[in-house]
């Protein structure tokens, strides 16, 4: 299905009834990636699951957005579907998006996963460092720009100009402050052996949210998905209360 938002066709599913649920997955992934989860939850929650802007069918900006354009873009679908106090759900990137959404909107819980949302400095590598130097020469942006596909992330290499633009918005911006203010029960799920999102990042989220609890799993950045069985069970107690 498609829903047209600031003159882009953005492609989501819907199924199952209940307790709204919305799945908001990874940069570079798409739908296929919340089905797992999706699919076990459906029988108890009506689910949602959108492809970004930029990902999936969906098509891409027509500017470079910032972390807030995608929550105002949940914001949009939330109504226009009808949809009231969601469970939100993301990973990664997805979750990023959903703790600015979730800061500024009401919702009943938020689960994330491998979610980094603190910005830490980083001591700059030395072909970083080249890089930063060569953009200040005259007549060297060309050469920077090229240089940026040899030490740029897998993700910053893969994307389009318009989607690396939004990559380097989105990492560059700390979300400390909006996690702070979100005063709903929150689960952070994540893997002990998290490279993109490391457990530290967890732990200190865990400490500066005001009701949120840390279960860690063995697994990668993907250790919902390695564990789906276990996070399924995890999840649909949550919903419950923990009763």
């Amino acid at each position: 299905m498609k829903i047209k938002y600031k003159d882009i066709d953005i492609n989501y599913i819907q199924y199952g009834k209940g307790k709204d649920i919305i799945l908001l997955h990874g940069w570079g992934q798409n739908i296929e990636m919340m089905e797992p989860l999706g699919e076990r939850l459906a029988k108890e929650s009506r689910i949602t699951i959108l492809d970004f802007p930029g990902f999936g069918k969906s098509d891409e900006p027509k500017t470079p957005w910032t972390i807030n354009d995608y929550a105002l873009l949940i914001e949009y679908i939330v109504s226009k579907l009808k949809i009231k106090k969601p469970i939100i759900i993301g990973h990664s990137f997805g979750g990023r998006v959903a703790i600015k959404y979730s800061s500024n909107n009401s919702i009943e819980k938020l689960v994330l996963f491998g979610s980094p949302c603190i910005r830490r400095k980083k001591k700059l590598t030395l072909k970083v460092r080249i890089l930063k130097f060569l953009k200040k020469l005259p007549g060297m942006n060309a050469l920077a720009e090229k240089m940026k596909n040899y030490i740029g992330s897998r993700d910053y290499k893969a994307a389009s100009p318009m989607m690396r633009q939004i990559l380097v918005n989105t990492v560059n911006e700390d979300l400390s402050i909006d996690a702070k203010r979100i005063e709903e029960p929150t689960l952070l799920i994540w893997g002990d052996h998290d490279q993109e999102a490391p457990i530290e990042d967890a732990k200190e989220l865990e400490s500066i949210m005001l009701d949120a609890a840390l279960i860690t799993l063995p697994g990668t950045h993907y250790a919902y998905l390695e564990n789906l069985d276990r996070v399924i069970s995890i999840i649909k107690t949550f919903i419950k209360g923990g009763e």
